[in-house]
């Protein structure tokens, strides 16, 4: 079931990313960067852990990763970046789709020649692909982003992340404060225990 959700799920957010940005959007740092990196590191993961690539099949692997680097880089200088309320912003343009469409024929062409020299599906993972061609897009959009000498956009408060942070913060806190309450609490039974009551 998980084989199968989860392409599901990094295909959604995908578009729901593309979507966004075609729409205009602030551009800060998170948003740039978080995503490919959580998509390369988990895709990276799995197939150190789970395929171990060697020989040919490694290959087709840093074929592909260099050939979606190159890719993201090529996307990432199709966008338009603007200054609004001294912040950037930036907005997908039909180049940048053009290049998305480009990216998934190149990496299907890929995929075709890889399974036709009898490298396995599983050696060309999904989310890393994507993970890498979005990593090569925020590359060439941080460094376009610094030539203008605009700042990026605030990190909006309240965001799922936010969120998770704050409750995994407070649930370390929380942690914390129990078990220093309860360490006075035995400290101070000890010492009740030990104290002698003088008429």
């Amino acid at each position: 079931m998980s084989e199968i959700l989860l392409p599901v799920v990094v295909i959604g957010l995908v578009v729901a990313v593309v979507i966004r940005r075609f729409r205009g959007e602030p551009l800060t740092a998170r948003d740039l960067f978080v995503a490919p990196v959580v998509l390369v590191g988990i895709g990276a993961y799995g197939l150190i852990k789970d395929v171990r690539p060697e020989g040919a099949d490694l290959a087709w692997v840093v074929a592909g990763a260099v050939a979606g680097l190159l890719l993201g880089a090529v996307r990432g200088l199709t966008p338009r970046l603007f200054a609004r309320d001294g912040h950037l912003w930036q907005r997908y343009t039909v180049w940048t789709l053009l290049v998305w469409v480009g990216s998934v024929v190149v990496n299907f062409g890929i995929g075709a020649l890889a399974t036709a020299a009898g490298t396995p599906e599983q050696v060309r993972p999904m989310g890393l692909s994507i993970g890498i061609g979005l990593l090569g897009e925020a590359v060439a959009l941080g460094l376009r982003a610094r030539a203008m000498g605009v700042p990026f956009a605030p990190e909006e408060e309240g965001s799922v992340l936010d969120r998770l942070i704050g409750r995994s913060s407070s649930d370390i806190g929380g942690t914390r404060s129990s078990a220093l309450g309860d360490r006075r609490d035995r400290a101070g039974s000890r010492d009740g225990g030990s104290r002698r009551t003088w008429p």
